[in-house]
């Protein structure tokens, strides 16, 4: 029989235990209602060790695998996936970059904050004009005496109304596409920098979301990243450790949906029997769960793929890892969407009522196929990696 590895298994009863000792599912519904940021629970969650979990602890973080913090990162959205997916940014797109392409001095300096939970961090890629495309840059860079001044506008930021820590991308030359981008990292404090347009949003209300906005912003040469003109790789790697974390996410709410679908249909009596009895209940409840333990499996195998990698270990080319990573993020993401819907039509007239949770699980769930690359760019990476 399959199973997790032991220590992986205590995470995940952590992350349970934080989600009952902080009412996290309780209080889930005043947040999407009222669409508050959770400062309390994110500084819990940060002195919890839940907001670095793979960052070695010689740099503030727990030094665990990415497969214990797949597995902590579902149990926390399926309690509430707002709450989720600012875990989900701090610790796969902003600590791991930094982790993996910063220099010493930046590791040093930004990731035992990000990681305590001290400070929080975004990742500035989207633009206008480069979505899907993130190789149309629009946000430029210029060198003047030794330093770099950005201007530009990113749209879609989670956590960027309230981040401290930024690792964005600007280009040099639009026309170069991706060969002129560079990769940056920043304090938001830094004058030229500001929050433009905050975002009221379908689903995962209580994250913020929101616009950034680069005027004539200068940076030190010892912002940038990695190697200069070579951001784009950069991007590109983060973006297969955020579909992993994209698809714990997506677990976690249809997982939730599968057991108050399961709940409810054990409950509710029609005709003088539980609608549990029908068969047609009972086939949409076989599916989401056989879509679950599918979707499972493909995230923690990506998981345990980009533990090989950060090991240096993994013998798996870029084309294979990306295609591992994109696999778990489309199914895990469209089970969720398959599963928000079934629990909602289980449910019946109740599921379509804000007064049930299913009806937020329902919002929840639509953004996975979008963010961290829509389900059309998953099939065109894993298409790719099979017919080059």
């Amino acid at each position: 029989m399959f199973t997790l590895p032991e220590n992986t298994l205590m995470i995940q009863q952590a992350a349970k235990e934080f989600v009952e000792e902080y009412q996290i599912i309780e209080t889930s519904m005043k947040r999407d209602h009222t669409h508050e940021f959770p400062t309390e629970i994110v500084k819990a969650l940060g002195e919890n060790g839940f907001m670095g979990m793979f960052i070695p602890e010689e740099y503030g973080g727990m030094g665990l695998s990415v497969l214990d913090y797949v597995v902590a990162l579902e149990e926390i959205c399926y309690a509430d996936a707002g709450v989720g997916v600012i875990m989900s940014v701090n610790n796969s797109l902003v600590c791991w970059p930094i982790l993996k392409f910063g220099s010493e001095e930046q590791k040093q300096k930004y990731l035992a904050p990000l990681a305590s939970g001290e400070k929080l961090g975004c990742y500035a890629l989207t633009e206008p004009n480069a979505g899907s495309d993130a190789g149309s840059q629009q946000t430029k860079y210029t060198e003047q005496d030794g330093q770099y001044v950005l201007n530009g506008t990113k749209i879609w930021i989670t956590n960027g109304p309230q981040a401290d820590i930024c690792v964005t991308y600007a280009n040099k030359d639009v026309s170069l596409r991706h060969r002129g981008v560079s990769a940056f990292v920043f304090e938001t404090s830094t004058p030229g920098f500001s929050v433009g347009k905050v975002e009221e949003k379908l689903g995962i209300a209580c994250s913020g979301t929101s616009e950034l906005v680069y005027d004539n912003m200068v940076l030190d040469a010892d912002n940038m990243m990695h190697v200069k003109d070579k951001g784009f790789a950069v991007a590109m790697a983060t973006l297969d450790g955020g579909r992993v974390g994209i698809a714990a996410q997506a677990l976690g709410i249809a997982q939730r949906a599968l057991d108050l679908a399961i709940s409810h249909a054990k409950q509710r009596e029609q005709f003088g029997k539980p609608i549990a009895t029908k068969q047609a209940i009972q086939w949409m409840i076989a599916d989401m769960a056989t879509k679950i333990e599918s979707a499972r499996l493909l995230t923690w195998k990506a998981a345990t793929i980009k533990d090989q990698e950060m090991a240096g270990t993994c013998e798996l080319s870029r084309e294979e890892i990306s295609r591992a990573c994109s696999m778990a993020k489309l199914a895990a993401s469209e089970c969720a969407n398959f599963c928000a819907d079934k629990a909602l039509q289980i449910h019946g007239g109740y599921g379509y009522s804000k007064e049930y949770e299913v009806e937020r699980l329902y919002r929840d769930a639509r953004i996975t196929t979008l963010y961290e690359g829509t389900s059309e760019i998953q099939r065109v990476v894993i298409s790719a990696s099979l017919l080059k």
